[in-house]
């Protein structure tokens, strides 16, 4: 069962007022938090309302994917909205709506993580089903750390749930800070979290959708491989790979199967945002932000945000470099490589694609091309959003297998094992019939296996909210040479400045809590 509606229950009821006791009025109607946190079931409803923030619209229901991708190489605005356009060539600033989303978002689902891990511990209730619960509230907060430092780089690092006016004025954390509380969280998920649910006891058994030891575990080796950490990171990722315990996935037969609403939860998602659309689940209200309510649809915006002309928003394209770069090298059988084909909407005579959405005869320019995956084209639909807008039924993947792989063997090129790297490599190449590494590209020195791996990782992983953080971890800005191959690729690069690969701190936080500082892009 799919871990649908888990927005129903609201954490609004805990917020604190700076009012005099005079004029503090008590609603009978209303339970406070000192009434709260009685029982199981309650705890269980409070980790349920900790994933809401996912399917808000600063974080994976549309700001998060777009802000990340159109960052990158692969992507690029193509959208009147102006605060989409300055993100794509790092003008943005620090006033902007949609950066004021993302952050809002990631720092409720803290909120709502530190209040569970908080009161959790001293109900009375099923002690596995305790421990199921803390570890949750430890992944999703890990995980809302997570983006803040990839995103914002020094943040404040609240970790109890305020109780006062002083609560809310927490000072930003050292990099350093952020990143071993984000390790630390993640560590203590993956000791609680069970492989799966379809075995537990309880209420949440069977449901699909909740964070697991395996996605603890993978996103803990990419917050090693995020800080360098090679040793670390190669752990964690070979757990996955050779076990014990959590080596239980493995990569599609089908590359669409990742970005199709038919194979969900699949035996490559390690971790996916569950989304709705309102025939499924009701709800007559967007979920785009603030509390939630009753009324709530739990759907995505990306699909509608990257649909062509005439299908949807059309608010990017992908680059011309990224198109080229699919067609660099044939498969096995002489064939175009599959994966542009579920990431792309362009017009392939030679493939036999020439029609979008159920049929439709090429409508653009031949030379067009369009974003595909996270999209509805492709997969049978006639239309992106039921005729409607903005009311996309597919999961976004956080992390698949296929990344953990290629992951994998970075980190062991990184370790000086070059050779054993190839690998984990050719068994994301071989799903597309690409042919061996080994074969093509013997003896690679370190160097060029990183440039290898960059490619494989831009082929495997493009659109996906990866790319961009790739580009900025692995130093590219400030390498000459590679900054000029950026520029080349998306002229959005040309106005880059050095600490703009940050988004700014939201003016407003920094209007309202006076220890919170700028950061490199304000």
């Amino acid at each position: 069962m799919k871990l649908y509606k888990i927005l129903t229950f609201s954490l609004g009821l805990l917020a604190l007022t700076g009012c005099e006791d005079e004029l503090d009025l008590y609603n009978p109607n209303n339970m406070t938090a000192d009434e709260y946190w009685a029982d199981g079931d309650q705890a269980l409803a409070g980790v349920n309302a900790t994933y809401t923030p996912l399917i808000n619209d600063g974080y994976y229901m549309r700001m998060t994917p777009a802000l990340t991708d159109g960052r990158a190489d692969d992507f690029r605005a193509d959208s009147p909205w102006p605060d989409l356009g300055q993100i794509s060539n790092f003008t943005i600033l620090p006033t902007s709506a949609p950066i004021q989303w993302m952050w809002e978002a990631y720092y409720q689902q803290v909120f709502r993580a530190n209040q569970v891990i908080q009161n959790t511990p001293d109900i009375e209730m099923d002690e596995d089903l305790k421990q199921r619960i803390m570890g949750q509230a430890y992944f999703l907060r890990g995980l809302a750390f997570f983006h803040l430092a990839i995103n914002f780089q020094r943040v404040p690092v609240p970790l109890t749930a305020a109780e006062g006016e002083e609560d809310y004025y927490i000072p930003t954390s050292t990099e350093e800070e952020l990143w071993t509380q984000i390790k630390s969280d993640f560590s203590q998920a993956q000791t609680m979290l069970p492989v799966d649910y379809s075995n537990v006891t309880g209420p949440d058994r069977s449901q699909l959708g909740r964070a697991t030891k395996g996605a603890a575990t993978g996103f803990l080796g990419k917050a090693h491989l995020y800080q360098e950490e090679w040793s670390e990171a190669a752990a964690e990722f070979k757990k996955l790979i050779d076990g014990p315990d959590v080596n239980i996935y493995s990569l599609m037969d089908d590359y669409r199967d990742n970005f199709s609403p038919f194979s969900e939860n699949n035996a490559e998602s390690l971790f996916e945002v569950q989304f709705a659309n309102p025939d499924q689940v009701g709800g007559s209200a967007k979920n785009y932000g603030g509390e939630p309510q009753n009324s709530w649809m739990q759907v995505s915006s990306v699909g509608h945000t990257y649909a062509q002309d005439g299908f949807g928003y059309s608010d990017f394209l992908p680059t011309r470099w990224i198109y080229s770069e699919y067609k660099e090298e044939e498969t096995a059988n002489d064939n175009i490589d599959p994966r542009l084909l579920v990431s792309i909407a362009s017009y392939e005579p030679d493939a036999n694609s020439t029609t979008v959405y159920g049929g439709v005869e090429w409508p653009h320019a031949d030379e067009a091309i369009y974003p595909r995956k996270y999209t509805h084209d492709g997969l049978g639909f006639e239309s992106e959003s039921q005729g409607s807008a903005e009311l996309s039924e597919i999961n976004y993947r956080l992390m698949r297998y296929a990344d953990v792989l290629l992951m994998y063997a970075e980190a062991l090129n990184e370790l000086g094992q070059t050779q054993d790297a190839y690998q984990y490599i050719n068994q994301v190449r071989n799903r597309a019939n690409l042919p061996d590494l080994e074969t093509v590209s013997p003896n690679l020195t370190q160097q060029e296996m990183r440039d290898q791996i960059a490619h494989e990782r831009a082929l495997e992983l493009a659109l996906e909210s990866i790319r961009w953080h790739d580009i900025r971890r692995w130093g590219w800005l400030y390498d000459a040479e590679k900054l000029a191959e950026l520029r080349e690729r998306d002229n959005e690069f040309n106005s880059w400045r050095p600490g703009k690969e940050y988004l700014p701190i939201p003016q407003s936080e920094l209007d309202v809590n006076p220890n919170a500082e700028p950061n490199s892009a304000n």
